[in-house]
C-alpha cells in the first residue's frame, strides 16, 4: 500500500481509538485509562514485531522511545482537557497543532513535496480544524489553563508524528515497541507516585481495551506510511483523525453533523486526493 493510503487507515482507526479511550475517559481518571489500555495492547504489539520484523539501529530504539515518552503525555493532557466539557475548544486546538509540529519538521527534514500535494496539506489542516467543531454544551468556561493544556497536548501528538517518523524502515515495528514499553513504563511510575488507583470498573475497561488495541494499529499502520513517505504529507493525512471520531459519534451517539463538519469531511477528501498526486 501507498504511504497516503497508510496514513488514511492510520487516521480512521486513531479516530475510533480516541472515541473509545474518551468513552472510558468519561468515567474514570485520565491517567489510570490510558496506561491500563497500553498495557492491555502489548500481546498484540508483539504480534506486530512478529510479523514485520527488523533490524534496528540504536537510534530508532531512541526515536521510538521519545514519541513514545510524547504520544503519552499528549494522551493524557488531552483527556484532561476533554474532562472540562468544552469539546468544541479542546479537539481543534489539540487537532491543528498535532498537524503543524510535524509538517513543519517534514519540510525541513524531507525534500519539498510538489505544490498539489501542499495544497493538500493545508486544506488538511483546515479540515481538521473543521471537522472537530462540536456543539458546545452547556456554558463551560474556556479559561487560559484550558487553552494551553489543548496546545500542548498538540504540540506532544505533533512531536509523536515527527519522532516516530524518524525511524528507519529497516527497523520494522522495533521502534514502536521501544515508544510503547517506555510509556507503559512511564505510566506505570505515574500511577505510583501519585497514588492513582489503576483498577478500571468492567464497563470502562472494555473501551480502554478497545481503545488500546486500535491504538497500536493505527501506530503500526502510521509508522509504516512515515518510513515510505513524506513526513509533511503523511503526518497530515494521519492528524485526519477526528474525522472518523466525528462520524462514530453521528452512529454510535445519534449526534447530528453541523453543517461545519460536513464542509470539514468535504475538504479532508480533497486533501486526500491532491496528496496522493
Amino acid at each position: 500500500m501507498t504511504p497516503i493510503v497508510l496514513a488514511a487507515l492510520s487516521a480512521l482507526i486513531w479516530g475510533t481509538a480516541d472515541y473509545s479511550g474518551g468513552r472510558a475517559a468519561q468515567r474514570a481518571e485520565a491517567l489510570a485509562v490510558t496506561v491500563i489500555s497500553q498495557v492491555l495492547c502489548l500481546p498484540l504489539l508483539a504480534l506486530c514485531v512478529i510479523l514485520l520484523p527488523g533490524t534496528p539501529a540504536t537510534a530508532d530504539l531512541a526515536w521510538g522511545a521519545s514519541a513514545g515518552l510524547a504520544g503519552f503525555v499528549g494522551i493524557v493532557l488531552l483527556y484532561r482537557a476533554l474532562a472540562s466539557g468544552a469539546m468544541a475548544v479542546v479537539a481543534p486546538v489539540a487537532a491543528v497543532t498535532a498537524a503543524i509540529v510535524p509538517i513543519g519538521v517534514g519540510l525541513f527534514t524531507d525534500s519539498s513535496p510538489g505544490p498539489l500535494a501542499l495544497g493538500g496539506v493545508a486544506l488538511a489542516v483546515v479540515a481538521i480544524g473543521l471537522v472537530s467543531l462540536t456543539p458546545q454544551a452547556g456554558r463551560t468556561a474556556v479559561s487560559p489553563r484550558l487553552i494551553a493544556m489543548s496546545l500542548v497536548a498538540g504540540v506532544f501528538f505533533g512531536l509523536f508524528f515527527a519522532l516516530l517518523g524518524q525511524s528507519s524502515e529497516e527497523a520494522g515495528m522495533w521502534s514502536l515497541a521501544a515508544g510503547r514499553l517506555t510509556s507503559v513504563a512511564v505510566g506505570v511510575a505515574l500511577l505510583l507516585g501519585t497514588r492513582t488507583p489503576a483498577r478500571l470498573p468492567r464497563s470502562v475497561l472494555g473501551w480502554a481495551a478497545v481503545a488500546g488495541t486500535l491504538e497500536i494499529v493505527a501506530n503500526a499502520f502510521y509508522l509504516a506510511a512515515a518510513v515510505r513517505g513524506h513526513l509533511s504529507v503523511v503526518a497530515a493525512v494521519a492528524a485526519l483523525y477526528p474525522a472518523s471520531t466525528v462520524l462514530l459519534a453521528l452512529a454510535i451517539d445519534r449526534e447530528r453533523l453541523r453543517p461545519v463538519q460536513i464542509a470539514g469531511l468535504g475538504l479532508a477528501a480533497t486533501a486526500l486526493v491532491l496528496a496522493t498526486t
